[in-house]
């Protein structure tokens, strides 16, 4: 398995986005998004995609973990934890040494537990309040 990136195109989010039983965007929707993305991760396994994670943020105080997605017949399997750890380690590297930075994400049910294993602490928590979000619709 390996992780690669800025692989990700329209056709490919959009296969893998249905491939967790999301409603997808229109392709031009999705390809404005990943022209807009800091980076973004996928993870391969024998030459197919099997999972993607797209950065956003600020580059300087806050980072956000959008679109996180794997294939359900490759979950448990490393692809996640591949995925996370090079998005962590880009962070890292793209940062000034003394700086600390927040990366934050809003969770699906099912994923808590993956995420809580990396170090994310579920909101409202002591030094916060609760993720919150919400959607916008143009008529």
């Amino acid at each position: 398995m390996q992780v690669k990136i800025n692989t990700l195109t329209p056709e490919l989010f959009l296969e893998l986005y249905t491939s967790v039983g999301w409603e997808p965007p229109c392709i031009e929707q999705a390809a404005k998004a990943l022209e807009n993305t800091l980076v973004s991760f996928t993870a391969y396994e024998n030459g197919k995609a099997i999972g993607m994670v797209r950065l956003i943020g600020d580059g300087g105080m806050s980072f956000y973990i959008k679109d996180f997605a794997v294939v359900p017949a490759f979950q448990s399997k490393g692809a996640g934890s591949l995925m996370m750890w090079e998005l962590e380690k880009y962070i890292r590297e793209s940062i000034a040494s003394n700086w600390a930075v927040s990366l934050e994400l809003i969770s699906t049910k099912e994923a808590v537990a993956f995420y809580k294993k990396m170090g994310f602490e579920e909101h409202p928590c002591d030094y916060s309040g609760p993720g919150m979000s919400k959607m916008i619709k143009r008529s």
